[in-house]
């Protein structure tokens, strides 16, 4: 290839073209097709007949669902409050109930629906549906939350492409003390979207603040410490961690029930994972499973930590066997020039 300047565009076209290969994998691979794989039900009943039930739905669904039986009504509902479960059928001749927590999630709701409407039918009943934890009126999809963390992840690691271009000049640790003020903004401003505009949160808005900067901050500090390996890259990483698999794993739309095993394992130790669980327990479920999903969240954050604590120390070495003042200057406002350019696609 004999022009530089063409040269210099396809390679910065490298970009772009492999979000769009990820991008197309992910979100295509999560939700395309979903399908219940080992959806967990229950079936309320301490007999024999209730046990031959289940084993009579376990044999017709095969791997689609884990059936068990528990013997009370109440024994269910502290299963779904804890999401062990994602529905639990109450058999009768007269009224046969099934007890969900659409909350958790209304995919799994309407799952569970289909495979227990028929069980009712087939009795010549009507099946009377039971939701412990709906949404509130005003996300009556359940799904909010999920947009929420879209707003939190893009304020994130749109701010890291800017912290890396506009002020790689800068000390890495101006660059930490502006992540940590950066995401104090962006978790701000995801408090107030869940709060006063939209009203997905009724309660514990300070406490949602809280897993919101936490997440934040773990995805800015994670892109400060990530950039001063990958400069230009640094998108396209953050892109692949926080969107590709970080969206689609996040149990947002789907949880890992109806989606494949690679996303359903990434659920459960993932960051965006950690918010929308949490905020679901906060806000639905009396803080029930709150703790783990903060302490996940708190890791990544460490990770973080870590990650610019590591380019610290490798910036301070680079300094110090670094070539005379003028030609790194120039050389690096020439790559920072470039640098924005390149990151500018992923905001």
């Amino acid at each position: 290839m004999r022009s530089p300047a063409l040269r210099h565009v396809l390679t910065h076209l490298i970009t772009p073209l492999l979000m769009c290969v990820g991008m197309g994998l992910a979100y295509m691979g999560a939700f395309v097709t979903p399908e219940p794989h080992h959806l967990p039900v229950a079936v309320v009943g301490s007999g024999p007949e209730a046990k031959v039930f289940a084993q009579t739905v376990k044999d017709q669904a095969g791997d689609k669902l884990d059936v068990r039986t528990v013997d009370t009504r109440d024994e269910a509902v502290d299963l779904l409050k804890s999401r062990e479960i994602t529905g639990a059928y109450v058999p009768s001749a007269k009224s046969p109930e099934l007890v969900v927590a659409s909350a958790a999630s209304g995919m799994d709701t309407t799952a569970v629906e289909k495979v227990f409407t028929p069980v009712a039918a087939a009795q010549g009943v009507p099946l009377k549906v039971t939701d412990i934890a709906a949404p509130v009126d005003d996300d009556p999809t359940g799904q909010g939350l999920f947009f929420l963390l879209i707003a939190l992840s893009i304020g994130s690691y749109a701010s890291v492409a800017a912290l890396g271009a506009a002020g790689s000049a800068l000390p890495i640790r101006v660059r930490a003390l502006l992540a940590l003020g950066v995401s104090a903004v962006v978790s701000g401003i995801g408090a107030l979207l869940a709060g006063p505009v939209f009203h997905l949160a009724h309660h514990d808005l300070t406490s949602l603040w809280g897993m919101a900067w936490l997440y934040s901050a773990g995805i800015l500090f994670i892109g400060v410490g990530l950039h001063t390996f990958l400069k230009r890259w640094t998108t396209l990483a953050m892109m692949v961690l926080f969107v590709m698999l970080n969206f689609t794993s996040s149990g947002g739309l789907f949880r890992p029930d109806l989606q494949n095993g690679f996303f359903g394992t990434l659920h459960a130790f993932w960051n965006g994972a950690g918010f929308v669980e949490g905020t679901r327990s906060l806000l639905y479920f009396g803080s029930d499973g709150l703790s783990r999903n903060v302490w996940t969240l708190a890791a990544w954050l460490l990770l973080g930590l870590a990650l610019t604590g590591i380019a610290a120390a490798y910036e301070r070495t680079k300094a110090a066997v670094s070539e005379p003042a003028v030609a790194p200057v120039v050389r690096e406002a020439a790559e920072a020039e470039e640098e924005e350019v390149e990151e500018t696609v992923g905001v």
